[in-house]
């Protein structure tokens, strides 16, 4: 935390852009993610990111939706083709 205070304090307004730039793209992951993994969701995902950036178990939420989109289609295709005993 201190380090970051340092960084407001101080008229540095690079860095001070940096650290905002990453805070954003942090804030946002869970949407650029769904951009590969889980397309068909990804408005979804989204709206849900801005949100759930305020709750770090919301936020974790949003990040699992959006990493397991195809994953769920494939073990669903998976299951419909198996015969049951």
């Amino acid at each position: 935390m201190e380090f970051l205070e340092k960084i407001f304090v101080s008229e540095n307004y690079i860095m001070i852009a940096i650290v905002g730039i990453v805070v954003v793209a942090l804030w946002f992951l869970p949407a650029v993610l769904a951009l590969f993994f889980n397309r068909k969701h990804f408005k979804l995902i989204l709206l849900a990111c801005v949100p759930a950036g305020f709750s770090l178990i919301a936020w974790s939420g949003v990040l699992i939706w959006a990493t397991t989109g195809k994953v769920v289609e494939k073990y669903s295709k998976k299951a419909e083709s198996d015969p049951q005993p």
